[in-house]
C-alpha cells in the first residue's frame, strides 16, 4: 500500500488545510463498525499517526452521520495520556478522515484471544490509568458507554489508551442519559432498566461498572455474567437479580473487595470515581503521579517484533475493496474529469442533497495548528469555558443537534 519514497520532507504551508495528501498511506490495521483504520505518515513531519476513513455514501445508507460527528465532536475537546487523541480531521468527496495517536499493542480483546494471561498487577494498573482517564471524561461531562476491552489499546511500552467514542454522550449538571447504548455484556443494570421501564436515567457509574467487567473478564478470561449480543434484555435483569458473581480463591482479598464494588448493581454505591478508587484498601499505597506520568512499568508489554492485529485487514484492503484507499488520488481526478462529460452518472436527489449537508457540516480539526495558536506546549483550554465546553454545546444524550439528523434521516441508497 506504501506510496513513492522521497528522500527529503515536503514543505507544506502551514496555514494550509491538512489533506490526504499530506500522508503516506503504509498498512491498513483494522476495521470498525462504520470505518477502516491504517497507518500513516505525515510527510513532512515524518510523525506516524492511525487513519481512520469512513465513506460518505455508506455513512449516510446506514444512518451513521451523526456518530462520526459525533465522536469528531468530543474529541476534538480531549487531551489525555490515556485516551487515543485526535490529531487531525478532514475529508474529501469520498471520505472523512480522522487521524489520532497510533498505538501499536493492539487492543486487550487481541491479546484475550492470543490467550496472554493477565496478572492481578497487570490488570491492578490498567484499573488506575483507566480511572485517570474516566475522571478526566466525567470533568468534561462525558459518559464513554462503550469501555470494554475492543476499546483498550496499548501503546508499545503496555500502557491503555480509550479509543472509539461514537456512542459517547455529554450529561449537563445533573442530567441523565436515557437511550439505551452500549454493548450488551458490559452495560450496567439501570442502563437495560431505563428501556424496559423508563427508569430515572444513567449517568458517569456505567463506565465504572464496564471496567469492573473488563478488568474481571482480564483476570479470568470470561465475563462475570453469561450475557452476549443475542440475550434478551428481561433475561439479563433476571440474571442480575439472581446471580451471584464468583470469583476466583487464587485472586487477592483486596483486588475482589475492589472488583466487587465496581459491579455493584446499584449505581448509587457504585465506586464511581477517582476519589473513590484511591480510597479502595488495594490501592491505598498507589503512587498516582507516577501512574499519571507513566512512570510505572506494565507487566504485559506487547510483542514489538510484530503488529498486534489481525493480518486479514491488509489482504482486504488490497484485494476484496472496490476502492483501495492508495488509488484514491487516481480514482478522484477520473471522478473530476468524468464530472464535465455527459456520460458521468448523477446521483439520486436526496443522496446528493445529504452528501452536501455532511461536507458543509464537518468539522476541520488541526491540533497541531490549535497548538501553535494557543502557544501552549501541551494542553488545551482547560475544563472552564475551554475545549471541553464546545462540546458539550453541541451534544445531547445520544443525540447530535446538527443539521444533518433532520436532512438525512430518511435514509439514502444510491
Amino acid at each position: 500500500m506504501g506510496a513513492n519514497h522521497s528522500h527529503k520532507p515536503p514543505v507544506f504551508d502551514e496555514n494550509e488545510e491538512v489533506n490526504f495528501d499530506h500522508f503516506q498511506i503504509l498498512r491498513a490495521i483494522g476495521k470498525g463498525s462504520f470505518g477502516k483504520v491504517c497507518i500513516v505518515q505525515k510527510r513532512d513531519t515524518k510523525k506516524m499517526y492511525a487513519m481512520k476513513y469512513m465513506n460518505k455514501q455508506k455513512c449516510i445508507e446506514r444512518d451513521e452521520v451523526r456518530n462520526v460527528f459525533r465522536e469528531l465532536q468530543v474529541m476534538q475537546s480531549l487531551e489525555h495520556p490515556f485516551l487515543v487523541n485526535l490529531w487531525y480531521s478532514f475529508q474529501d468527496e469520498e471520505d472523512m478522515f480522522m487521524v489520532v495517536d497510533l498505538l501499536l499493542g493492539g487492543d486487550l480483546r487481541y491479546h484475550l484471544q492470543q490467550n496472554v494471561h493477565f496478572t492481578e498487577g497487570d490488570v491492578k494498573l490498567y484499573i488506575c490509568e483507566l480511572a485517570l482517564a474516566l475522571e478526566y471524561l466525567q470533568r468534561y461531562h462525558i459518559i464513554h458507554r462503550d469501555i470494554k476491552p475492543d476499546n483498550i489499546l496499548l501503546d508499545e511500552y503496555g500502557h491503555v489508551h480509550i479509543t472509539d467514542f461514537n456512542i459517547a454522550t455529554v450529561v449537563k449538571g445533573s442530567e441523565k442519559a436515557s437511550s439505551m447504548a452500549g454493548t450488551k455484556p458490559y452495560m450496567a443494570p439501570e442502563v437495560f432498566q431505563v428501556y424496559v421501564d423508563g427508569g430515572p436515567g444513567y449517568s458517569y457509574p456505567v463506565d465504572w461498572w464496564s471496567l469492573g467487567v473488563t478488568a474481571y473478564e482480564l483476570l479470568r478470561g470470561w465475563r462475570p455474567y453469561e450475557i452476549h449480543s443475542a440475550t434478551p434484555i428481561d433475561e439479563i435483569l433476571s440474571m442480575f437479580k439472581v446471580e451471584r458473581v464468583h470469583y476466583s480463591s487464587t485472586w487477592c482479598k483486596g483486588m475482589v473487595a475492589l472488583l466487587k464494588k465496581l459491579l455493584t448493581k446499584d449505581p448509587e454505591s457504585r465506586l464511581s470515581s477517582l476519589s473513590d478508587i484511591q480510597s479502595a484498601p488495594y490501592l491505598a499505597n498507589m503512587n498516582w503521579d507516577a501512574v499519571f506520568e507513566k512512570a510505572l512499568t506494565p507487566g504485559f508489554v506487547p510483542n514489538k517484533g510484530r503488529l498486534n492485529c489481525d493480518p486479514t485487514f491488509e489482504l482486504e484492503e488490497m484485494i476484496l475493496e472496490s476502492k483501495p484507499l492508495h488509488k484514491k488520488k487516481k480514482r478522484l481526478a477520473k471522478n473530476r474529469s468524468k464530472d464535465g462529460t455527459k456520460d458521468s452518472c448523477p446521483l439520486n436527489g436526496h443522496l446528493q442533497q445529504c452528501l452536501e449537508t455532511v461536507r458543509k457540516e464537518f468539522t476541520i480539526f488541526n491540533r497541531e495548528k490549535l497548538r501553535r495558536q494557543q502557544g501552549q506546549s501541551g494542553q488545551l483550554a482547560d475544563s472552564d469555558g475551554g475545549a471541553g465546553s464546545q462540546a458539550q454545546g453541541k451534544l445531547q444524550d445520544g443525540h447530535n443537534n446538527n443539521i444533518l439528523t433532520h436532512t438525512c434521516s430518511r435514509g439514502c441508497s444510491s
